[in-house]
């Protein structure tokens, strides 16, 4: 007997057999058809493969010319993503990732490539190895969120850049039966530089419907010298107003670190299955002259419920003179993962290329 419904795969489960197809899309194959892999004559590697012909990489990469919007996938359902790799080139923040469920005019995830990975800072390179995200040398993105839909998934990448880019990818999925009560996975990007005076940051607000909330990624500069993270994230669910059902103890403790993150008077950066501080960008003493700090949290054994709506925030505050907290107005921004039902509220409008750019 075949185990039907086996778009999920890992350790618990790899045993049972299943008659869910394997499909992929990259630029050698951009339907995922079946036995079409390999076929492309024109590409980004036609002239190395002039010699060789069709089936020796003729088109491993694609092209996205400034102000263009490039469709990564077009699938019809019902299946589930499984694992998505890409490498970008150019502007992280200037490339914009959008995800469509089933005949949703809206994006369910719409976000900067580089923050939707956990990397908001592109440079120095740092290895980030969790359950839910990767990024590996030298600039390799890797997700693997498990993203049921039923009628059609389309993915596409917008280059709001002033120069073209090209970008190398790959699009794991499985065609298969979804049950009845998966959700669907959404992610969206805010920011907020700076963030006004006793003013909390708002990290997901406006949703509405049955889910649960399975992570929080943020990057964060530093306006103010001192410690900047002893505040509080909050989640406010279903209908809770002044004070919310989970708060927690200070941002370094949200991210499963404690005391600053501080060993011997140094920030240490950790990366774990769950939760990580995956970079710390420290001054050079010429141009880099901002503390940042990239963190992750994956609520994946502890994801939190809503069966209505949610608000997420989280305050910055640092300290002052005669041991008073210190309201800070730091450069925030972050991504909220959830999943939920549809439809779903529309997102904020995201910012303009100068307000999402990295100064």
């Amino acid at each position: 007997m075949t185990y039907d419904n086996c778009f999920s795969s890992g350790i618990h489960n790899l045993p049972r057999l299943s008659t869910a197809r394997s499909r992929s899309v990259s630029p050698e194959n951009i339907t995922g058809e079946k036995g079409k892999g390999g076929m492309a004559v024109e590409g980004e590697g036609a002239y190395a493969a002039r010699e060789l012909g069709c089936g020796w990489k003729v088109s491993p990469s694609v092209k996205i010319k400034t102000g263009e919007t490039f469709t990564l996938c077009d699938i019809e359902g019902p299946g589930s993503i499984q694992h998505i790799w890409m490498t970008p080139t150019g502007t992280w923040r200037h490339e914009i990732l959008r995800v469509y469920w089933d005949e949703c005019e809206m994006p369910s995830v719409e976000c900067p490539v580089g923050d939707f990975f956990a990397c908001a800072y592109k440079n120095p390179f740092r290895q980030l190895s969790s359950l839910a995200v990767c990024v590996n040398p030298g600039s390799a993105f890797n997700c693997y969120w498990q993203m049921p839909f039923r009628k059609r998934c389309r993915i596409t990448l917008s280059n709001i850049s002033a120069e073209d880019m090209v970008l190398y990818y790959q699009i794991n999925y499985t065609l298969t039966e979804i049950p009845e009560d998966c959700a669907y996975f959404h992610a969206q990007f805010r920011r907020v530089n700076p963030l006004p005076y006793k003013e909390p940051y708002i990290v997901l607000d406006g949703v509405a419907g049955n889910g649960h909330y399975v992570g929080t990624y943020m990057a964060w500069g530093v306006n103010s010298n001192g410690w900047w993270g002893e505040g509080e994230l909050k989640f406010y669910l279903d209908g809770d107003k002044e004070y919310p059902t989970i708060c927690g103890t200070g941002i370094e403790d949200y991210f499963c670190g404690s005391y600053n993150f501080d060993v011997k008077g140094e920030y240490t950066e950790y990366c774990t299955p769950y939760a990580g501080l995956a970079k710390v960008v420290k001054p050079d003493g010429l141009y880099n002259s901002q503390m940042r700090f990239s963190m992750y949290r994956w609520h994946i054994p502890d994801p939190i419920r809503f069966n209505d709506n949610i608000i997420v925030t989280a305050q910055a505050l640092g300290w002052r003179s005669g041991g008073r907290y210190l309201p800070l107005q730091d450069d925030i921004s972050s991504v909220a993962y959830w999943y939920q039902t549809l439809p779903m509220s529309p997102f904020p409008a995201l910012p303009d290329a100068d307000g999402l750019e990295i100064i």
